[in-house]
């Protein structure tokens, strides 16, 4: 089988945000996974929680196959083999979660997503949280991790760098202010419900119906 790609940042921090995801989604949840990227996370979180159905999605088709390969490899029953979504797409995803009922919208426990909002236009914030808000149950939380610059607190110089070199790359890329991200969740009917302060200057913030 091909080298699998691998992404040292997941490595290092799939442990510290399974620990808080335990604390926060419980021990027995469906949870869609927005952006997973290398798979490393769901292949982890799905092998580490056998209660929790996981299902794994990106936005770009290249990725699809490694992250098909590592859900192989992984050979868990709670671990679904990707699909492709865009969450600016009006429909998530483009093909029917394979779990959904005939006819209706699949209603998940919970919505993760690491790492995409400082790589991606600032439209696909406010994209999230609609499409969050209609995937998610009563009671169901859209977690987010990433860094994230606040107001009154002093950035840290890594951040401030790591936010200097996304622009530089791309325009449109950024680390993003917690108070616009929680404005756009309050515009799609989600409320900041936790804060929590992460390994490398990350936070893992958690939404809920308001």
């Amino acid at each position: 089988m091909p080298e699998l790609p691998h992404s040292p940042a997941a490595d290092r921090n799939k442990q510290p945000i399974l620990d808080a995801l335990t604390r926060i989604v419980g021990q027995h949840a469906t949870v869609l996974e927005i952006a997973s990227g290398t798979g490393q996370h769901a292949a982890w979180f799905a092998a580490s929680m056998l209660q929790w159905t996981w299902q794994p999605t990106d936005a770009d088709p290249r990725m699809l196959p490694a992250l098909a390969a590592r859900v192989a490899e992984a050979a868990l029953t709670n671990l679904h083999p990707p699909l492709l979504l865009d969450v600016m797409s009006p429909q998530w995803p483009s093909q029917r979660f394979a779990f959904a009922e005939e006819g209706e919208e699949q209603k998940f426990d919970a919505i993760y997503c690491a790492n995409m909002l400082h790589i991606a236009p600032w439209p696909t914030c406010a994209a999230l949280m609609q499409g969050a808000a209609r995937h998610l149950r009563s009671g169901g939380l859209l977690t987010t991790y990433g860094p994230y610059f606040e107001d009154e607190v002093p950035p840290a110089p890594s951040n401030q760098a790591f936010d200097e070199d996304l622009r530089a790359r791309n325009a449109a890329w950024g680390i993003r202010r917690l108070e616009d991200v929680a404005a756009e969740a309050r515009r799609a009917g989600l409320v900041l419900r936790e804060r929590h302060a992460m390994p490398s200057n990350n936070l893992l913030l958690v939404f809920g119906f308001q």
